[in-house]
């Protein structure tokens, strides 16, 4: 395992020498593309003794996968793709879904979304955080299928395109069940659509009801739940099919505090369990920190990345991460990075 590094306040990282990062996005002065991996020979604190902090722009030097020695790279630490951005690569590490080039007009020519480029690789959880209208929602919904993108791609690495729906697991804003059927029939929705029985599938529903806490409420009715039973009810509904993304679309926003700390920890324990990958949308830094791998950060007006942060705390993640003073280090990087979201220009 790599040792963990210190820079000042800063939350400890990860010792990147021998990792393999990969880096993607334009150089600031020609905006000429660029895309490849690099191993890094050097380590990150000697950056920081110079006065360096995450966001800065950097030259990077390494070897490429062949061991060949490979050009300097402008990159910023998990910063703007506007100048080219890291993400450190596992050595199992596989890409489930790209955007490229992304953008999304409405037909009264609302700009939702415009240029956006993103990686989510397997078994990640990865947050889309930024202020309301930066296309959040919108993109989520284009990676679902529930929206078409106006421009661009969406490439499904090692998937063929007819099956990769069948792969996605969706959570909403609200729990969206059927008041008439039981918590077991609207859990059992998804299979019965794809042609399965009741018998044949109990057991995977009780299953999924366990995996929620519900599995002594499969005969009740939504309106005998509270709403963070309701929301469990949707989130087992959503894993039952067993996927391997699953979308969530800030599933916890309207309930209480207390409420939606227990299910942030029953999220990351299935997470946990079932290593499929989650791209989990909140107006939420805290929730954020807490739950995500990487954070995405977006800007309105159009919707576009502007930065990210790569959290580098180790998972299970619990109370006492919750309390720490990484944890706090981690929330006021996030914080800092929103705020310059926030106060971007929206571009012409």
């Amino acid at each position: 395992m790599a040792e963990s590094v210190s820079a000042g306040c800063e939350p400890a990282v990860p010792d990147p020498r021998g990792a393999r990062w990969r880096g993607w996005g334009a150089e600031k002065s020609s905006g000429t593309p660029w895309d490849h991996e690099i191993t890094l020979r050097e380590s990150l604190p000697p950056l920081f003794e110079q006065g360096l902090k995450w966001g800065d722009l950097v030259i990077l030097r390494g070897t490429n996968e062949a061991g060949k020695s490979a050009p300097a790279t402008k990159g910023q630490l998990y910063a703007s793709p506007s100048y080219g951005y890291l993400r450190r690569m596992t050595a199992d590490a596989r890409t489930l879904v790209s955007l490229r080039d992304v953008g999304k007009t409405f037909s009264n020519g609302t700009i939702a979304l415009k240029g956006l480029n993103l990686d989510v690789g397997e078994s990640e959880f990865l947050s889309l955080l930024g202020p309301s209208g930066c296309g959040k929602s919108t993109a989520l919904r284009i990676i679902a299928g529930l929206g078409e993108a106006s421009s661009g791609r969406i490439d499904w690495p090692g998937s063929d395109e007819a099956d990769h729906a069948a792969e996605i697991g969706f959570v909403f804003q609200e729990p969206t069940l059927m008041p008439w059927a039981t918590v077991f029939d609207n859990v059992f929705l998804p299979l019965r659509l794809k042609g399965a029985s009741r018998r044949s599938v109990q057991d995977s529903v009780n299953e999924a009801l366990e995996g929620v806490g519900l599995a002594d409420f499969a005969n009740a009715y939504p309106r005998e739940l509270s709403g963070g039973m309701k929301m469990r009810v949707s989130i087992a509904r959503a894993l039952v099919t067993r996927p391997k993304l699953l979308l969530m679309d800030e599933p916890f926003a309207a309930l209480d505090e207390i409420t939606r700390f227990k299910l942030n920890n029953d999220l990351l324990a299935l997470w946990s369990k079932l290593r499929c990958t989650v791209i989990f949308v909140t107006h939420s830094v805290f929730e954020s920190v807490y739950l995500s791998s990487r954070i995405v950060i977006m800007a309105a007006r159009p919707g576009r990345i502007v930065e990210e942060v790569a959290i580098g705390a180790p998972y299970p993640r619990g109370e006492t991460f919750r309390t720490s003073s990484d944890y706090a280090a981690w929330c006021r990087v996030a914080s800092e990075a929103l705020t310059r979201a926030i106060e971007a220009k929206a571009e012409a």
